[in-house]
């Protein structure tokens, strides 16, 4: 069990590896910041849960100062991939709206990756896929829980 263990995570760290490679690609060739691909990702994420993305929010997610947060909305919104609004509730609060233009580069970028992991994964079962699920959740959380920490708990 312990061998398994430790090629699990070596894989993971690889999957982590070549992942953070191929947006590092991407922003390359579409001449991108790599915050910006981040955004737009966490931007994507909410948008399929119905949730409302802020300027806080993406300060937040991407540990991002405040000025960086300016300069990133900024960015993205000269650059036609975000709309900035007034929210009718508190009109002192800015909602940020992806705009159709960001679906588009969103889909170009990471639909090719979606695709390939999807013929990765084609030949599982469901309920492999179902099991593979549950592992990627309590990865994902197990490292939420860890970055929580490392902020909680700086080295001296």
């Amino acid at each position: 069990m312990a061998d398994a263990l430790r090629e699990l995570l070596a894989l993971l760290q690889q999957f982590t590896v070549e992942t953070d490679r191929y947006v590092d690609t991407i922003s390359v060739r579409d001449a991108l910041h790599r915050t910006d691909l981040n955004a737009l990702g966490i931007m994507m994420g909410a948008a399929r849960t119905g949730v409302t993305v802020t300027p806080g929010m993406l300060r937040q997610a991407l540990n991002l100062s405040s000025p960086a947060t300016t300069a990133l909305i900024d960015r993205l919104d000269e650059a036609g991939q975000v709309r900035r609004s007034r929210s009718s509730v508190d009109r002192r609060q800015v909602h940020l709206e992806m705009t159709e233009k960001a679906f588009e580069t969103g889909s170009r970028l990471f639909i090719p990756l979606a695709r390939e992991v999807e013929q990765a994964l084609s030949g599982f079962t469901p309920e492999e896929l179902e099991l593979f699920g549950s592992m990627m959740r309590k990865v994902t959380d197990a490292t939420v829980h860890a970055r929580q920490q490392a902020v909680e708990d700086p080295p001296e």
